[in-house]
């Protein structure tokens, strides 16, 4: 694919992510998620978050790989 055709493909996959950020899907505060708040200090570690992107963009670049090589 030439560079137009990624870009085209990157803006439309931005353009749903937003409108799902947009429409409240919780893709940030998951159950699971590590969160800690003290008196002074908060810590956040999105673990389970960082699990389903991670499973979703192997996916998702595992199908893009596969319709190129065809």
């Amino acid at each position: 694919m030439d560079l137009s055709k990624w870009l085209m493909l990157a803006g439309i996959v931005l353009l749903i992510l937003g409108f799902l950020i947009y429409l409240g899907l919780p893709l940030f505060k998951m159950p699971g998620d590590i969160a800690v708040e003290g008196e002074k200090t908060s810590f956040y570690f999105p673990i389970v978050t960082s699990i389903i992107l991670s499973i979703a963009l192997t996916l998702i670049l595992n199908l893009i790989f596969w319709i190129n090589r065809r």
